[in-house]
């Protein structure tokens, strides 16, 4: 997890600047992510899109229950896994 530091930098961030930062990273994994022979390249690319599902799915859970929420204020976390 980041720091409060680092969210607060982040958040106060354009979106210039967060696209020169993610474009700076990948510029410098990139040759970390492409060593190796195909098959070690293709399962490091499997598990970072793994991970990224994973994200992605806790993410839109997280939505879910805050719009049930929303529209039930009375309805607890229990309920919505019903």
């Amino acid at each position: 997890m980041l720091s409060p530091q680092t969210l607060s930098a982040y958040r106060s961030m354009t979106p210039a600047e967060r696209l020169r930062l993610t474009l700076d990273m990948i510029a410098e994994n990139e040759k970390f992510l492409l060593f190796g022979d195909e098959q070690q390249v293709r399962r490091k690319f499997e598990l970072l899109n793994r991970q990224n599902d994973e994200r992605n799915a806790a993410l839109l859970q997280a939505l879910r229950l805050a719009q049930q929420r929303q529209r039930n204020p009375k309805s607890t976390d229990s309920d919505a896994d019903e």
